[in-house]
């Protein structure tokens, strides 16, 4: 069983950054593929970005060169820096861990 928890959000203006956390217990992440997903009002789920076990990483195509996953396995974290960010970031973040474990989530609000 791994418990996630994210931090980080928050209310940014258009072009601004934010690095979002994502802080496991429980078991060590390093066995896990994670990723970061968000969802706004109305609209469903969908993926930002996963790194593997590995540290492969993959992001969805309208996040691509402005956001980077990244892992931390000895701080048993998983990191989202978002660069650039543009109103329709706006959303709440959701961690995941081995497409089976789920944070609360993390709000992100980009607006002027």
């Amino acid at each position: 069983q791994v418990q996630l928890v994210e931090s980080g959000g928050g209310l940014v203006q258009p072009g601004g950054s934010l690095r979002l956390s994502c802080a496991a217990s429980g078991s060590s992440i390093s066995i896990y593929g994670m990723a970061w997903y968000r969802q706004a009002p109305g609209s469903q789920r969908e993926l930002v970005a996963s790194i593997s076990r590995f540290s492969r990483t993959q992001y969805a195509d309208s996040v691509k060169g402005r956001f980077t996953i990244s892992r931390d396995n000895a701080k048993n974290t998983v990191y989202l820096q978002m660069n650039s960010l543009k109103p329709e970031d706006t959303a709440a973040y959701y961690c995941c861990a081995a497409s089976m474990y789920w944070g609360q989530g993390t709000q992100v609000t980009v607006s002027s």
